[in-house]
């Protein structure tokens, strides 16, 4: 009768417990599930969503070195499909640097900047596709004249990017016909640099040429 007793009292205390408790903890238990189920099923879509990225971008890679025969109407289309269905991934942005380029291509330097900034708003500053777009941008702002914000964009480059950054920097001192920050921007390039790099060369014979007119000038004014 005790052991009757005491399983009736601890069937009681259950119930009570159940009144007092027992919707919250299924409540708790559904949310569980259901986080677990959600994040399961947004693992499952993301992957999916990068397979169909990737797809699609092989498909632009291969309009890319058909491009010459065919135009440039298949890349644009498959990049521009690449931007609207996978904004968020690396394959869109560098989609959104080919449809740049095109727009250079057709002389359309409004539409190129806007892409370039779609993919520095898109891609985190570190990213190596984030400082693509800024070195791309600052040298298209040069290209049209706008020096003082192409400057600014350089001079808050990467300093893993700082040989590239700093010719850039040197072409635009350059055309503006700032030969000593031209030299120092080259200069500083080739310091960053490896030897070996591509460009390193072209950049060379910049500063010979640079060192040429700084001695021609010294002799001049001799």
């Amino acid at each position: 009768m005790d052991n009757y007793r005491t399983e009736e009292e601890q069937i009681e205390a259950l119930k009570r417990w159940w009144k007092e408790n027992g919707r919250g903890a299924l409540i708790g238990v559904v949310l569980a599930l259901g986080v677990g189920f959600g994040w399961q099923f947004w693992q499952k879509n993301r992957r999916i969503d990068a397979q169909d990225a990737s797809d699609v971008y092989q498909q632009m890679l291969l309009a890319l070195s058909r491009e010459e025969a065919q135009g440039a109407e298949p890349v644009h289309a498959l990049a521009t499909r690449l931007k609207a269905s996978h904004p968020g991934t690396s394959y869109a942005h560098f989609a959104a640097l080919h449809l740049a380029r095109l727009a250079v291509l057709a002389d359309q330097p409004a539409q190129a900047e806007a892409q370039l900034r779609w993919v520095r708003s898109m891609a985190g500053e570190g990213d190596d596709l984030h400082q693509a777009a800024t070195l791309r941008l600052a040298r298209l702002l040069a290209s049209r004249g706008d020096t003082d914000r192409a400057l600014a964009l350089l001079a808050a480059g990467s300093s893993d990017y700082e040989g590239s950054y700093a010719i850039a920097r040197g072409d635009i001192f350059l055309h503006l016909g700032r030969e000593p920050e031209a030299l120092a921007a080259y200069q500083r390039a080739l310091a960053a640099l490896e030897s070996d790099a591509p460009g390193t060369q072209t950049l060379r014979e910049k500063l010979q040429y640079l060192n040429a007119r700084r001695v021609a000038s010294v002799a001049e004014a001799g």
